[in-house]
């Protein structure tokens, strides 16, 4: 590979104007009235005008991410949160009705049945026809107060910081300190953070219950008894069911919950602690300082550059570039969105990575996961479609959380003592058993929020408790936090701005750990089968698509049985 960066140039377009930018509903509709009119006369037109609509639909949006970035990188600049609300208020209701007439358009041409056996084209036509099925003209304006709403929860988290030794500290800077081998400190802070968030509770509590009543109106209108069957829909789960979530729930519950409470009880005997307690959790069990995975944000990006290019040097390019046009943004500082994401920017196929970084492991393997989601995108961004470019969740999460498992090889460039570097290991594989069961109750509390869609605060929290207690270790000592456990999941911003978009991370963690088996058994094989399944975009079905990696899309107690006994073997050779 050479040294020398190629920045990537956006296609030339072949039916907008090189110069068009979207600037008001006004300048963009004349394009949308071309696609409604243009003629379409046999199988080669209908090709030209899928690729019009993907070229203006790649261009909407990147303009939408390049607005949606700026917000949340800087919450508190009122001038790029009033252009992302000015096109979730002014463009995106005007464009959806167009979007359901072109879906229409091309469902009623004659030549589709041409297409039907491409490749890709298959997956794009069951989409449009659900895409379709769930239209209404009703649901527009609700769509658009949703979005509008959902945006109230960056803000309201963004703001969040609290006070240490006359420093203020974003809850992410903050939470850093809960690694503190000072128990007096980690729970001084833990208070401290538990405190501000809880400030907060009635107006997130207030926020939540109006989504929920706005989401169930919009499933009403759609012909749906509940939200949950909606999504389930809207997100072209073809492949599984809500009873297939339920198994899984259940199979986490009987081999996973046991795993994390040995767990828990080794790292209570190990701390040598009267009672396990909220802030003892994130704290090394051995009293070892917190691991250091970098200085700062340049650091960071340097030795990932690093890491991902001694896997392999096409890896490495994808990061070179991302950092070569500035797009990524890493650091934690007050104003910014919580949380982190890889952002697909359409038109020029170069993603946008945003976190929170401060300076620890779990950090560094942000970094890896949404690494993982850029590649994804480099590899889909010469796919003939913008359709073909946008895989289901399913799929873009097995990018990402098997680029953590997979990057664990050359973790030695964040780690240079070997002591540190098995002690990061042993962190990642137990996360693992600790992610697997918060997947299993964010998602089970989802089911039940939308399946019982009038439900009071009060109910909520009931609910939650009994929800989380299942899948929570029995080690951990609650007594004296009720409150805080009461409101724990109003920290997951996922119920909040992507309603059901969780189950997704359990099902590609289980599909990394396989990826990682491969690897290990043979590395180059294993990194091509996952590099060959990502290639795919969603040109395939999921099941097609992890059959490519050389895994299942299977999520069975046995199955699980089986990843989780390689893990801990793995966690016994460290």
């Amino acid at each position: 590979m050479k040294n020398v960066i190629d920045i990537p140039k956006r296609p030339a377009r072949a039916f907008l104007p090189e110069n068009f930018t979207v600037t008001t509903w006004e300048g963009l509709k004349p394009y949308l009235d071309k696609l409604v009119e243009q003629k379409i006369e046999n199988a080669a037109d209908l090709k030209s005008w899928l690729h019009n609509r993907s070229e203006l639909e790649s261009v909407l949006s990147e303009d939408m991410g390049w607005r949606y970035i700026r917000m949340t990188c800087f919450t508190d600049n009122e001038e790029y949160s009033k252009s992302y609300h000015d096109f979730v208020q002014n463009i995106q209701p005007q464009a959806a009705p167009y979007s359901d007439l072109l879906n229409k358009k091309a469902l009623e041409s004659p030549f589709l049945k041409e297409l039907e056996h491409v490749a890709g084209y298959d997956i794009m036509i069951r989409n449009l026809k659900k895409e379709v099925e769930l239209f209404r003209e009703a649901n527009i304006p609700l769509m658009t107060e949703i979005t509008t709403e959902t945006q109230k929860y960056a803000s309201i988290s963004g703001a969040m910081t609290i006070e240490l030794n006359a420093q203020e500290l974003t809850l992410q800077q903050a939470s850093v300190i809960l690694m503190s081998t000072d128990r007096a400190k980690r729970e001084e802070v833990y208070h401290k953070i538990v405190e501000r968030r809880l400030k907060d509770k009635l107006t997130l509590d207030e926020l939540f219950t109006k989504l929920i009543g706005l989401r169930h109106q919009v499933s009403l209108n759609a012909d749906f008894s509940n939200f949950r069957d909606y999504m389930f829909k809207a997100y072209g789960r073809f492949d599984y069911t809500p009873k297939d979530c339920f198994n899984f729930h259940e199979a986490i519950k009987s081999e996973v919950v046991p795993i994390l409470n040995q767990l828990s009880k080794e790292r209570k005997e190990q701390l040598g602690v009267k009672e396990l307690c909220p802030w003892d959790k994130a704290v090394d069990a051995e009293g070892r300082e917190a691991l250091k995975a970098f200085k700062d944000g340049k650091d960071l990006t340097d030795k990932s550059i690093e890491c991902f290019s001694k896997l392999d040097p096409y890896l490495g390019q994808c990061l070179s570039i991302m950092k070569e046009m500035g797009h990524l943004d890493l650091e934690s500082r007050k104003g910014k969105a919580p949380g982190g994401y890889n952002y697909p920017l359409s038109e020029i196929g170069v993603p946008f990575i945003f976190m929170n970084a401060t300076s620890t492991m779990r950090d560094m393997t942000t970094i890896m996961h949404e690494g993982g989601h850029a590649v994804h995108n480099f590899l889909t961004k010469d796919l003939e479609l913008n359709d073909f470019k946008s895989p289901p969740m399913e799929v873009a999460e097995l990018a990402s959380m098997a680029m953590e498992l997979i990057s664990m090889d050359e973790w030695q460039i964040f780690f240079t003592n070997e002591e540190d570097l098995k002690r990061a290991k042993r962190e990642q594989l137990e996360d693992i058993i600790e992610t697997l069961p918060w997947v299993a109750t964010i998602d089970k509390f989802q089911h039940w929020l939308y399946e019982n869609p009038t439900h009071t605060p009060e109910e909520r929290k009931t609910n939650w408790n009994r929800i989380f207690d299942q899948f929570a270790d029995t080690v951990t000592d609650w007594n004296g936090l009720q409150e805080n456990k009461d409101y724990l999941w109003q920290k997951q911003l996922h119920l909040y701005e992507v309603p059901f978009y969780y189950i997704e991370y359990g099902m590609a963690q289980l599909g990394a750990i396989a990826v990682w088996r491969n690897y290990k058994l043979d590395k180059k094989k294993g990194l091509d089968g996952y590099m060959n399944a990502l290639k795919l975009g969603y040109t395939k079905s999921i099941p097609e698509i992890y059959k490519a990696a050389n895994i299942k899309f299977d999520f069975s107690k046995g199955y699980i049985k089986e990843l989780m006994e390689f893990v801990i073997g793995e966690l016994g050779k460290i």
